[in-house]
């Protein structure tokens, strides 16, 4: 498995201490046009979101980031889950439309970053990562995230940014130069995506309903 990786983990440049790899460039490239993607509601996001988890989890196996990795195989799954989702999760199967989250669900992905970041802190500590707690709620946050995109609700913005904050200096500590750097580009774009979905949706309920024949 090495060898076939080893093209990946060719070192291309150097920025400051990051030694910047060919997976790490690419999972720079790939997540700008995903989360822009994301931004224009283009059900294209997924397809290119798998393709950059997946080099970021070559250049986390790489790191001896063991979270991290286990978090973009996650997003693999998801990814392929929401792709569907976004095709069929409409009413008749129909393709889905930006829409708010009930208190109820907003509640529950509160209650699910809680527990999984109290839950993720112990296993990490165990494991002796670098930053467990940190680790841990940028994991929760980000999972509560995707799992609200997947189901195309607005407030998916609001998640990936509460991460996005955290991950900047996170990846910076961690000597990732490069990456800190894509994650202040990511949350620009997420800011960007909140406005524009936030537009989209205004627009859709001042749509006037339709008359019956």
């Amino acid at each position: 498995m090495a060898h076939l990786l080893a093209p990946l983990n060719a070192v291309l440049f150097t920025l400051g201490d990051d030694q910047v790899s060919v997976a790490e460039l690419l999972g720079f490239v790939t997540g700008a046009a995903c989360v822009w993607l994301t931004v224009l509601a283009r059900i294209s996001n997924f397809p290119v979101g798998i393709a950059n988890s997946a080099f970021f989890l070559v250049l986390f196996l790489s790191a001896g980031l063991y979270a991290d990795s286990g978090l973009q195989a996650v997003y693999i799954v998801l990814g392929f889950a929401g792709w569907w989702q976004w095709l069929r999760g409409g009413a008749d199967r129909t393709r889905l439309v930006v829409a708010r989250s009930g208190w109820r669900l907003l509640a529950g992905c509160a209650a699910f970053v809680a527990l999984a970041t109290w839950g993720l802190t112990l296993l990490l500590g165990w494991a002796h990562d670098i930053a467990p707690f940190w680790d841990a709620l940028t994991t929760a946050l980000s999972l509560a995230a995707q799992f609200l995109l997947n189901l195309k609700r607005i407030e998916n913005w609001v998640f990936w940014m509460a991460a996005d904050i955290i991950y900047i200096p996170l990846y910076a500590v961690k000597r990732l130069d490069l990456t800190a750097i894509v994650y202040v580009l990511f949350l620009t774009l997420c800011v960007l995506g909140a406005r524009a979905w936030w537009k989209a949706l205004r627009g859709a309920e001042r749509a006037p309903e339709p008359v019956a024949a």
